[in-house]
């Protein structure tokens, strides 16, 4: 066979995602939160992007100007202040420190940190006691094994657990706990509830008190299952996680609603919130010099890359904003009765039936949904929310799994807590109601709700 070398010709279509279009399918993505530190990175390289700032107008201005003016006595103004320009402050500078309107929350380490160094140990001890604060998570747990931190000190293993004993009495109560087990013992013998049945229970039969096999228990330590139900419902309220109170170094992130729907007469209203995110406009200076600057000169080259690059992203938020839009109106249209009735008449829905709606790919309305949230007067919900599978009812009508879900809590809470009710009897329950369900979707529905299953519902009366 011979090799040869030659060209050829050959056309085909493909698909090429550009820049822009990857820029134009994040923003759509991003929830209003992210969105805004998006376009804060895009003012900082691009001078063509500038913020449009509501300003008062000249009239406005006057006429505050001249309001002020007629409220002070300048005349009286000056005999009483002689000291410097801009008048004599009566009142204390320390109320307008800028240090006093910033809040800072203490750290599980800091409050730790403080108590060590009011107790009475030598310097060499406060060293050991330091190292493992530092070594304790946000939970309030020691992370590291004592013969470590002996080792890595150089300090003898016993030195090391008295001082770890000295912290795990400092506030919060649990703190410095190595397991879970140690954690609820040191919170019960701080409130004198161990003895040696406690100590029995948590030790050894805390995974059966969880499950409530309480008969396993009863038959172990000879007591009957009504006071093994009285001792977990006081080991409930204990607390398993002794750091989470304090502040942590996570950021806090709060949920801006991306849309509003509300209500005005008989008529329901879609509204974006476009307060969320800041206006932008193109830059009238740099637009300007664009003008007069030679087009072949590296400085008109890149203020057209940046001109190009902003009128991208001015009108990827917008189109993001009307895909919203229509979203959010196709959610309302179908589920409207939700908003009158409640959960109970939310309807089937699936992102495939709002795409050949808005006649958009199914990726984009998923796109679109995706961590954004509604402020309806039903509350706040994630717009997922409104999308769910059904289940068929004996007049052929769908039902929204989350309807079925919140029947089956209602169900459930109206139950006899000493004979509760079997995903099988809730499943006739509702078959009775005219919906047809199986045993396995109503554990798997319970399930999804955190439900706990009926032999660990049971409670001794």
């Amino acid at each position: 066979m011979g090799l040869y070398f030659g060209l050829q010709l050959e056309q085909k279509q493909q698909l090429i995602m550009t820049p822009e279009l990857r820029q134009a399918i994040e923003i759509l993505q991003l929830p209003s939160f992210e969105l805004n530190q998006l376009i804060e990175q895009e003012l900082q390289k691009n001078p063509m992007i500038d913020l449009i700032e509501e300003q008062f107008t000249n009239e406005e201005l006057d006429k505050e100007s001249q309001e002020d003016t007629k409220e002070i006595d300048w005349e009286k103004y000056f005999d009483h202040n002689d000291t410097y320009y801009g008048g004599q402050r009566e009142v204390n500078d320390q109320e307008y420190n800028q240090e006093n309107y910033v809040k800072h929350s203490i750290t599980l380490k800091e409050h730790l940190q403080f108590q060590l160094h009011i107790s009475v140990v030598k310097p060499k001890y406060k060293k050991i006691g330091e190292y493992i604060i530092e070594c304790i998570d946000n939970n309030g747990y020691l992370t590291v094994d004592i013969e470590e931190i002996a080792q890595i000190l150089n300090e003898k293993l016993s030195d090391v657990e008295n001082i770890l004993y000295l912290i795990q009495s400092f506030d919060p109560s649990g703190v410095g706990a190595r397991n879970l087990r140690e954690c609820l013992s040191i919170q019960l013998k701080q409130m004198n509830y161990w003895d040696e049945r406690m100590k029995k229970i948590i030790y050894n039969h805390l995974e059966d008190l969880a499950n409530n096999r309480f008969q396993r228990i009863s038959k172990k330590l000879g007591i009957s299952c009504k006071e093994i139900q009285d001792i977990k419902d006081f080991i409930k309220t204990l607390e398993p996680k002794p750091g989470r109170i304090f502040a942590t170094d996570q950021d806090v992130r709060y949920i801006i609603p991306d849309a509003y729907i509300k209500k005005i007469g008989d008529e329901y209203l879609v509204i974006i919130n476009d307060s969320a995110n800041p206006r932008l406009r193109i830059n009238h200076f740099y637009k300007t010099l664009l003008k007069q600057e030679d087009k072949s000169s590296l400085t008109s080259k890149y203020l057209k890359e940046k001109l190009e690059s902003a009128m991208w992203l001015i009108k990827s938020i917008e189109q993001r904003r009307s895909t919203l839009y229509n979203v959010v109106s196709s959610i309302l249209e179908v589920q409207k009765d939700f908003f009158e009735q409640g959960v109970t008449a939310l309807k089937p829905l699936t992102l495939k039936e709002i795409a050949e709606k808005l006649e958009i790919h199914e990726s984009t309305v998923s796109r679109a949904t995706n961590g954004k949230y509604v402020q309806t007067p039903k509350g706040l919900f994630e717009l997922k929310y409104f999308f769910n599978s059904g289940i068929e009812s004996k007049s052929g009508d769908m039902m929204a799994s989350q309807g079925i879900k919140n029947m089956i809590k209602e169900i459930i809470e109206r139950e006899d807590s000493s004979k509760p009710i079997s995903d099988q009897k809730i499943a006739d329950i509702l078959k009775d109601k005219g919906i047809k369900i199986s045993r396995r979707t109503v554990a798997k529905y319970r399930d999804e709700m955190g439900i706990l299953s009926s032999s660990k519902r049971k409670r001794y009366v």
